[in-house]
């Protein structure tokens, strides 16, 4: 069987109810995780005015605007708001983030086909493991932003799925999609572009395109997925480890999750500068003289210190570093315009310096490490090294922690105890737990 023919056959037979209870309720904190994120980015201004041009006429939901849209209209909202704030879940293996470009495709065909939870709750899986092992399998051109890449596959797996479609026609949207991903910059989230944010929307309703092409009658090249992964936006692409233990190990069981209001590639430096408040050796920021992060080199190159916008700042260390120090904590109010514009953290960032450590770049994908050295007015100097980022699977968070994530970011848009009835809800979904309806009218309730 051919890779293929694997991925097909996985994608079009996956059934959630087999699943393994601790994979299905991860599944369940993966789908709420994003629906967080998503939720906490739809009152972003920018994404409230391009919600105005979008269709509000079909059976789709668009997250936190309380109206109707269709499918490709809401797949592209929810998957362009849930980037906003970069608090989405990621995969360290796929060196991206695979629950933003699978939910809101499969959401959207899943209301539109009115599948039922199980389904749904399938798509989401199936367009996890897809975009993330093909991920895994690839490497991406240095040059590129992993958004709107293979993600783009995984939405078009999530939404083929949804719809019910067989392992022939599922193999046909993938090989389509292969041929609709988007051409990323890097240096979109190192300026602050703020085009980047849609990177994921579009790949969400790229995928959707690609199986209404499919039904349309449209096909692709022999293997479009080899064609791009080896020669378009990959430089290589290994198809056995695209299927190395599918359906039995799950990338979904080594995503991350994210508390740090900012790219993961800030992460290791803030859980340095946490561990040493932890050890009450932090210096308060007029106590700071100078500031050393060494890291890997993927995170070594956000080293710029004067960012353009709050998009620019979340992808900064040294305005990580400085608004850690200043606000106290790295939440999502120290990634705002106010935190952006303010002096004292400007000031504070232009001591910081950003080094890669060669040595720290070979020990990825498996580790994330950051080493951080404080040097104090007084002379002193204190550090702080980790391998692993809070949030991994080798570091998790507690389920309260996340809970308590939710909570915030759909606070942005609903009332505290409506927020706890959709956590409760998301958290019971399928296995004749909470129905699709039920839970779909959670998320369309107005602000």
């Amino acid at each position: 069987m051919s890779y293929r023919q694997a991925l097909g056959a996985f994608a079009a037979g996956l059934s959630f109810e087999r699943l393994a209870p601790e994979v299905q309720q991860h599944a369940r904190w993966i789908l709420a995780d994003t629906i967080g994120a998503i939720a906490g980015g739809s009152v972003e201004p920018e994404l409230r005015a391009l919600a105005d041009s979008q269709s509000a006429s079909g059976a789709a939901t668009p997250i936190g605007f309380a109206r109707h849209a269709g499918a490709d209209s809401a797949a592209f909202l929810n998957g362009t708001g849930g980037t906003f704030l970069e608090m989405d879940e990621g995969n360290r293996f796929a060196r991206g983030h695979p629950a933003i470009h699978a939910v809101p495709a499969a959401l959207a065909i899943a209301e539109t086909m009115g599948a039922d939870a199980d389904t749904f709750l399938a798509a989401v899986v199936v367009g996890y493991e897809v975009g993330a092992r093909l991920a895994a399998a690839s490497r991406l051109r240095a040059s590129m932003h992993t958004h709107g890449t293979w993600g783009t596959i995984g939405a078009a797996a999530a939404a083929a799925r949804a719809a019910g479609r067989g392992e022939g026609a599922m193999r046909n949207v993938l090989n389509i999609a292969a041929s609709l991903t988007t051409a990323t910059s890097k240096l979109t989230m190192l300026q602050g572009g703020l085009v980047r944010n849609v990177y994921a929307g579009l790949a969400n309703r790229n995928g959707i395109l690609a199986l209404e092409l499919h039904a349309a009658g449209f096909g692709g090249e022999a293997d479009g997925l080899h064609t791009l992964f080896t020669s378009i936006v990959s430089d290589a692409f290994d198809p056995g480890q695209a299927i190395d233990g599918l359906g039995s190990q799950w990338q979904l069981m080594r995503n991350y999750f994210k508390l740090h209001a900012c790219c993961r590639f800030n992460h290791g430096t803030l859980d340095a500068l946490d561990v040493l408040a932890e050890r009450g050796e932090l210096p308060e920021p007029q106590d700071v003289e100078a500031v050393v992060v060494e890291t890997y080199g993927m995170a070594a190159e956000m080293d710029n210190a004067v960012p353009a916008n709050t998009l620019g700042a979340k992808f900064s260390i040294p305005f990580a570093v400085a608004t850690r120090l200043h606000h106290g904590h790295s939440r999502l109010e120290a990634f705002t315009w106010e935190a952006v514009r303010d002096a004292g953290v400007l000031a504070l960032a232009q001591k910081v310096t950003v080094r890669e450590d060669a040595a720290m770049s070979a020990r990825l994908p498996d580790e994330r490490p950051a080493r951080v050295s404080v040097r104090r007015t007084d002379g002193r100097t204190v550090a702080a090294e980790v391998a692993f980022n809070r949030g991994d699977d080798a570091a998790p968070y507690g389920l309260e922690e996340l809970a308590g994530k939710f909570l915030q970011l759909t606070g942005r848009v609903w009332p505290g105890p409506h927020c706890e009835a959709l956590l409760e809800a998301t958290l019971a979904l399928g296995n004749a737990g909470t129905s699709f309806e039920r839970w779909r009218g959670l998320l369309r309730r107005p602000a």
